[in-house]
């Protein structure tokens, strides 16, 4: 496991231990900065109007198309960094 690995896991427990739950937005960028580091991009199924907050989900992640899975781990951890932080 590389160092950026083995921080991004530290992250993703990290994140588990906030004293406050961030806003829908911050969790919105959380979430699709994880997807993009853990996944790659995201397919061609959109979820359908019905689901909105899967097609919200779906659309921050289909944002990130074409960011490196180095560069995801690494916004993903500044992001959970500047959580803990209180910023």
């Amino acid at each position: 496991m590389t160092d950026l690995s083995a921080r991004f896991a530290q992250a993703q427990q990290d994140v588990q231990q906030l004293p406050e739950r961030p806003g829908n937005m911050v969790l919105l960028r959380l979430y699709a900065l994880f997807k993009q580091a853990s996944e790659g991009d995201a397919g061609d199924d959109r979820p359908g109007m019905t689901d909105i907050v899967a097609r919200y989900k779906f659309d921050a992640w289909a944002a990130l198309k074409g960011m490196p899975t180095e560069d995801a781990q690494g916004k993903y951890i500044e992001l959970v960094e500047e959580l803990k932080a209180g910023n």
